[in-house]
């Protein structure tokens, strides 16, 4: 098994920062078109259990935008192979001055790069 393939590290990176613009941007589409569309996904976030893409999106559209702004800090993106990924990083809002850490994997699927599992957690 080959580690952190240059192009393949370089593509999960670019989905890391399209899910972070969407992030802090609330742009809810691009958030659902980067989870697996499954039953089986899942996301562990600060305050809840979230289990399936229909919760997740639930969650999103009812969540609040205020303090979604960011600034990132020691991530690492490793790739197993060209179809396994894990992205993990440390956050502080900048409104708030919360700070914590997030973790996604990612995973190629037939549609394409999908983030399986995510967990958010404060610090």
């Amino acid at each position: 098994m080959q580690v952190n393939i240059p192009e393949v590290q370089e593509e999960v990176a670019v989905l890391f920062r399209r899910y972070e613009r969407a992030l802090v941007g609330n742009d809810l589409a691009t958030l659902d078109a980067l989870f697996w569309d499954s039953p089986l996904v899942l996301r562990y976030g600060a305050g809840e259990n979230l289990y399936g893409i229909e919760a997740i999106r639930a969650f999103r559209a009812g969540r609040s935008t205020a303090d979604l702004s960011r600034d990132l800090a020691n991530t690492v993106i490793t790739t197993f192979g060209r179809d396994f990924a894990t992205a993990n990083t440390e956050f502080r809002r900048l409104s708030s001055a919360k700070s914590g850490r997030q973790s996604q994997t990612w995973v190629r699927l037939a549609e394409g790069w999908r983030i399986v599992a995510a967990h958010v957690s404060l610090l």
